[in-house]
């Protein structure tokens, strides 16, 4: 079973200063944290937050080439994780799947306004549960991120 997520946002963990994107369930308390890389992670902000860079990035650029094929990104899906690392894959039109690292999935899912979901399995081995939205639920969420890392997710 896939679960709808909406991307919160890119984090920086502490000490290592590994950003990290996290996802949250839309209809639940349940949060996804997943590490990126720096550029990654950069080109999810900019998809966030509108910036269009003067020069395309890389996922902007596959932006461009899948429009020009009039290919479309039906959905995307994170769908696993093996020894800390995880996995998706770009549904596309006409049925077609493509393997990609969640960090791309989610960069190209944002510019082209497609859906994002990730399998419940994800959720049960490294998902948080955040209930409350309060101000020191929160703080103590961040205080958790810092104290975390990649390794704690190998299975």
């Amino acid at each position: 079973m896939s679960i709808p997520v909406e991307v919160v946002g890119v984090r920086i963990e502490m000490p290592s200063n590994q950003p990290i994107v996290l996802l949250k369930e839309v209809d639940g308390v349940r949060y996804l944290p997943i590490w990126v890389g720096a550029v990654e992670a950069s080109a999810i902000a900019f998809a966030q937050q509108g910036i269009i860079p003067t020069r395309p990035l890389t996922h902007d650029l596959f932006t461009s080439v899948l429009q020009i094929l009039q290919a479309s990104v039906e959905s995307v899906e994170i769908t696993d994780i093996v020894d800390g690392v995880f996995y998706a894959e770009l549904h596309l039109a006409g049925g077609i799947t493509v393997s990609a690292r969640p960090s791309d999935a989610i960069a190209l899912a944002l510019r082209r306004m497609a859906p994002i979901s990730a399998a419940e399995a994800l959720f049960s081995q490294a998902g948080i549960e955040i209930p409350d939205q309060s101000d020191d639920e929160v703080e103590k969420f961040r205080e958790f991120l810092d104290q975390i890392n990649p390794d704690d997710f190998a299975s």
